[in-house]
Protein backbone atom coordinates (compact mmCIF):
# COMPACT_ATOMS: atom_id res chain seq x y z
CA UNK A 1 0.00 0.00 0.00
CA UNK A 2 1.49 3.40 -0.90
CA UNK A 3 2.61 5.25 2.21
CA UNK A 4 0.31 7.89 3.68
CA UNK A 5 1.05 10.37 6.45
CA UNK A 6 0.49 8.44 9.69
CA UNK A 7 -1.24 9.76 12.75
CA UNK A 8 0.62 9.78 16.07
CA UNK A 9 2.38 6.50 16.81
CA UNK A 10 2.08 4.35 19.89
CA UNK A 11 3.36 1.00 21.02
CA UNK A 12 0.75 -1.47 22.31
CA UNK A 13 1.25 -2.42 25.92
CA UNK A 14 0.71 -6.18 25.67
CA UNK A 15 3.79 -8.39 26.05
CA UNK A 16 2.37 -11.88 25.68
CA UNK A 17 4.49 -14.27 23.59
CA UNK A 18 3.01 -16.57 21.01
CA UNK A 19 3.26 -20.33 21.61
CA UNK A 20 2.57 -23.47 19.55
CA UNK A 21 -0.94 -23.69 18.11
CA UNK A 22 -3.23 -26.15 19.94
CA UNK A 23 -5.03 -28.52 17.59
CA UNK A 24 -8.44 -27.09 18.46
CA UNK A 25 -7.78 -23.37 18.93
CA UNK A 26 -9.51 -22.48 15.63
CA UNK A 27 -12.43 -24.91 15.96
CA UNK A 28 -15.70 -22.97 15.76
CA UNK A 29 -14.02 -19.64 15.03
CA UNK A 30 -14.63 -17.21 12.19
CA UNK A 31 -11.53 -15.54 10.74
CA UNK A 32 -11.62 -12.49 8.46
CA UNK A 33 -8.99 -11.99 5.75
CA UNK A 34 -8.80 -8.82 3.66
CA UNK A 35 -6.26 -9.14 0.81
CA UNK A 36 -5.46 -5.53 -0.09
CA UNK A 37 -6.61 -4.02 -3.40
CA UNK A 38 -7.56 -6.24 -6.40
CA UNK A 39 -5.96 -7.19 -9.70
CA UNK A 40 -8.57 -5.44 -11.85
CA UNK A 41 -8.58 -2.11 -10.00
CA UNK A 42 -6.18 -0.38 -12.40
CA UNK A 43 -8.61 -0.91 -15.27
CA UNK A 44 -11.62 0.57 -13.48
CA UNK A 45 -10.77 4.07 -12.24
CA UNK A 46 -14.43 5.06 -12.56
CA UNK A 47 -15.21 2.54 -9.81
CA UNK A 48 -12.25 2.76 -7.47
CA UNK A 49 -12.01 6.56 -7.53
CA UNK A 50 -15.58 7.02 -6.25
CA UNK A 51 -15.60 8.39 -2.69
CA UNK A 52 -16.93 6.30 0.20
CA UNK A 53 -17.16 6.90 3.95
CA UNK A 54 -14.06 5.67 5.81
CA UNK A 55 -15.46 6.17 9.29
CA UNK A 56 -14.28 9.75 9.64
CA UNK A 57 -14.26 11.27 6.17
CA UNK A 58 -14.45 10.41 2.48
CA UNK A 59 -11.81 8.24 0.79
CA UNK A 60 -11.55 6.61 -2.65
CA UNK A 61 -13.47 3.35 -2.93
CA UNK A 62 -10.16 1.51 -3.38
CA UNK A 63 -6.71 1.95 -4.93
CA UNK A 64 -4.45 -0.01 -7.26
CA UNK A 65 -1.75 -0.73 -4.69
CA UNK A 66 1.98 -0.56 -5.35
CA UNK A 67 4.54 -2.87 -7.00
CA UNK A 68 8.19 -3.84 -6.88
CA UNK A 69 10.57 -1.99 -9.16
CA UNK A 70 10.47 -4.91 -11.62
CA UNK A 71 6.67 -4.89 -11.75
CA UNK A 72 5.50 -7.54 -9.26
CA UNK A 73 2.19 -6.09 -8.02
CA UNK A 74 1.05 -5.77 -4.44
CA UNK A 75 -2.25 -7.37 -5.45
CA UNK A 76 -0.45 -10.60 -6.38
CA UNK A 77 1.44 -10.61 -3.10
CA UNK A 78 -1.60 -9.99 -0.91
CA UNK A 79 -3.60 -12.63 -2.75
CA UNK A 80 -0.81 -15.22 -2.44
CA UNK A 81 -0.46 -14.73 1.33
CA UNK A 82 -4.23 -14.58 1.86
CA UNK A 83 -4.93 -17.82 0.01
CA UNK A 84 -2.13 -19.64 1.84
CA UNK A 85 -3.43 -18.35 5.17
CA UNK A 86 -7.03 -19.25 4.33
CA UNK A 87 -6.08 -22.82 3.39
CA UNK A 88 -4.11 -23.28 6.61
CA UNK A 89 -6.92 -21.86 8.76
CA UNK A 90 -9.58 -24.02 7.14
CA UNK A 91 -7.40 -27.07 7.68
CA UNK A 92 -7.21 -26.04 11.34
CA UNK A 93 -11.01 -25.90 11.66
CA UNK A 94 -11.78 -22.21 11.15
CA UNK A 95 -14.48 -20.73 8.98
CA UNK A 96 -12.71 -18.21 6.77
CA UNK A 97 -14.39 -15.11 5.34
CA UNK A 98 -12.45 -13.26 2.63
CA UNK A 99 -13.31 -9.82 1.29
CA UNK A 100 -12.60 -10.85 -2.30
CA UNK A 101 -12.70 -14.23 -4.01
CA UNK A 102 -10.28 -13.70 -6.89
CA UNK A 103 -7.32 -11.59 -7.97
CA UNK A 104 -8.75 -10.35 -11.25
CA UNK A 105 -11.80 -8.41 -10.08
CA UNK A 106 -12.49 -4.81 -9.07
CA UNK A 107 -12.89 -3.71 -5.45
CA UNK A 108 -14.84 -4.20 -3.34
CA UNK A 109 -14.77 -0.74 -1.82
CA UNK A 110 -13.05 -0.30 1.52
CA UNK A 111 -16.31 0.27 3.40
CA UNK A 112 -17.81 -2.91 1.97
CA UNK A 113 -14.72 -4.89 2.97
CA UNK A 114 -15.22 -3.77 6.56
CA UNK A 115 -18.90 -4.70 6.38
CA UNK A 116 -18.13 -8.21 5.07
CA UNK A 117 -15.90 -8.95 8.04
CA UNK A 118 -18.21 -7.25 10.56
CA UNK A 119 -21.30 -9.06 9.28
CA UNK A 120 -19.46 -12.37 9.62
CA UNK A 121 -18.78 -11.49 13.29
CA UNK A 122 -15.18 -12.59 12.85
CA UNK A 123 -13.28 -13.47 16.00
CA UNK A 124 -10.18 -11.79 14.58
CA UNK A 125 -9.19 -10.36 11.18
CA UNK A 126 -6.13 -9.37 9.16
CA UNK A 127 -5.75 -6.78 6.40
CA UNK A 128 -2.76 -7.81 4.25
CA UNK A 129 -0.73 -5.18 2.38
CA UNK A 130 2.82 -4.21 1.40
CA UNK A 131 4.20 -0.68 1.37
CA UNK A 132 5.52 1.48 -1.44
CA UNK A 133 8.00 3.68 0.42
CA UNK A 134 11.45 5.01 -0.52
CA UNK A 135 13.84 2.36 -1.81
CA UNK A 136 16.16 2.87 1.16
CA UNK A 137 13.48 1.88 3.69
CA UNK A 138 12.98 -1.69 4.91
CA UNK A 139 10.68 -3.79 7.01
CA UNK A 140 7.16 -4.65 8.14
CA UNK A 141 4.86 -2.42 10.15
CA UNK A 142 1.54 -2.89 11.89
CA UNK A 143 -1.17 -0.30 11.41
CA UNK A 144 -3.45 -0.19 14.44
CA UNK A 145 -6.78 1.54 15.13
CA UNK A 146 -7.57 4.57 17.23
CA UNK A 147 -11.09 5.13 18.61
CA UNK A 148 -13.55 6.22 15.93
CA UNK A 149 -16.85 5.73 17.73
CA UNK A 150 -17.53 2.56 15.74
CA UNK A 151 -14.41 0.61 16.69
CA UNK A 152 -13.97 1.76 20.31
CA UNK A 153 -14.51 -1.65 21.92
CA UNK A 154 -11.93 -3.41 19.79
CA UNK A 155 -9.09 -0.86 19.87
CA UNK A 156 -7.30 -2.43 22.84
CA UNK A 157 -7.87 -6.06 21.70
CA UNK A 158 -6.50 -5.07 18.28
CA UNK A 159 -3.38 -3.65 19.88
CA UNK A 160 -2.80 -6.79 21.93
CA UNK A 161 -3.18 -8.80 18.73
CA UNK A 162 -0.71 -6.47 16.97
CA UNK A 163 1.89 -7.13 19.67
CA UNK A 164 1.53 -10.87 19.09
CA UNK A 165 1.75 -10.43 15.32
CA UNK A 166 4.94 -8.39 15.63
CA UNK A 167 6.48 -11.21 17.69
CA UNK A 168 5.62 -13.78 15.01
CA UNK A 169 6.55 -11.64 12.01
CA UNK A 170 10.03 -11.14 13.46
CA UNK A 171 10.58 -14.87 12.86
CA UNK A 172 10.05 -14.60 9.09
CA UNK A 173 13.31 -12.85 8.19
CA UNK A 174 11.62 -9.50 7.51
CA UNK A 175 12.86 -6.82 9.92
CA UNK A 176 10.65 -4.42 11.84
CA UNK A 177 10.33 -1.15 9.92
CA UNK A 178 12.14 1.83 11.44
CA UNK A 179 10.67 4.46 9.10
CA UNK A 180 7.04 4.30 10.25
CA UNK A 181 5.68 4.79 13.74
CA UNK A 182 7.48 3.45 16.80
CA UNK A 183 8.74 -0.11 17.05
CA UNK A 184 6.79 -1.03 13.93
CA UNK A 185 3.43 0.18 15.28
CA UNK A 186 1.56 3.01 13.54
CA UNK A 187 -1.73 4.49 14.71
CA UNK A 188 -4.01 5.32 11.77
CA UNK A 189 -7.28 7.20 11.82
CA UNK A 190 -7.80 7.45 8.04
CA UNK A 191 -8.34 3.80 7.05
CA UNK A 192 -11.84 2.37 6.68
CA UNK A 193 -10.76 -1.12 7.64
CA UNK A 194 -9.59 0.12 11.03
CA UNK A 195 -12.16 2.90 11.59
CA UNK A 196 -15.21 0.81 10.71
CA UNK A 197 -14.23 -2.56 12.15
CA UNK A 198 -16.18 -4.06 15.02
CA UNK A 199 -13.81 -7.04 15.34
CA UNK A 200 -10.14 -7.13 16.42
CA UNK A 201 -8.15 -6.23 13.31
CA UNK A 202 -4.68 -5.10 12.26
CA UNK A 203 -3.35 -3.95 8.89
CA UNK A 204 -0.01 -5.60 8.13
CA UNK A 205 2.38 -3.77 5.81
CA UNK A 206 4.42 -6.91 5.23
CA UNK A 207 7.46 -5.15 3.76
CA UNK A 208 8.47 -2.36 1.37
CA UNK A 209 8.04 -3.41 -2.24
CA UNK A 210 10.38 -0.64 -3.43
CA UNK A 211 13.31 -1.94 -1.39
CA UNK A 212 15.39 -4.56 -3.21
CA UNK A 213 15.93 -6.80 -0.16
CA UNK A 214 12.29 -6.66 0.89
CA UNK A 215 11.13 -7.22 -2.68
CA UNK A 216 13.22 -10.38 -2.95
CA UNK A 217 11.42 -11.76 0.10
CA UNK A 218 7.96 -10.54 -0.86
CA UNK A 219 8.18 -12.27 -4.26
CA UNK A 220 9.32 -15.55 -2.67
CA UNK A 221 6.80 -18.34 -2.25
CA UNK A 222 8.77 -19.45 0.81
CA UNK A 223 8.50 -16.05 2.48
CA UNK A 224 4.81 -15.79 1.59
CA UNK A 225 4.22 -19.11 3.35
CA UNK A 226 6.22 -17.88 6.35
CA UNK A 227 4.15 -14.70 6.52
CA UNK A 228 0.89 -16.69 6.39
CA UNK A 229 2.15 -18.99 9.14
CA UNK A 230 3.18 -16.02 11.28
CA UNK A 231 -0.29 -14.49 10.95
CA UNK A 232 -1.91 -17.80 11.86
CA UNK A 233 0.28 -18.20 14.95
CA UNK A 234 -0.51 -14.66 16.08
CA UNK A 235 -4.22 -15.24 15.59
CA UNK A 236 -4.00 -18.45 17.60
CA UNK A 237 -2.16 -16.68 20.41
CA UNK A 238 -4.74 -13.90 20.44
CA UNK A 239 -7.66 -16.34 20.52
CA UNK A 240 -6.02 -18.24 23.35
CA UNK A 241 -5.52 -15.03 25.35
CA UNK A 242 -9.12 -13.76 25.21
Amino acid sequence: MPRQQPAASATPSASTSASPIPDDVFEGTVIGIDPGHNGGNAGAPEVIDEPVWNGRSQSPCNTTGTATNDGYPETDFTWAVATKLAADLRESGAKVVMTRDSNNGVGPCIDKRAKIINDAEADVAIDIHADGAAASERGFSLLIPVPSGTNDEIVEPSRRYAELLRTEMRKTGMPVADYLGKGGFVERDDLAGLNLTTVPQVLLETGNMRNAEDARLLKSDRFQAKAAAAIERAMAAYLRSR
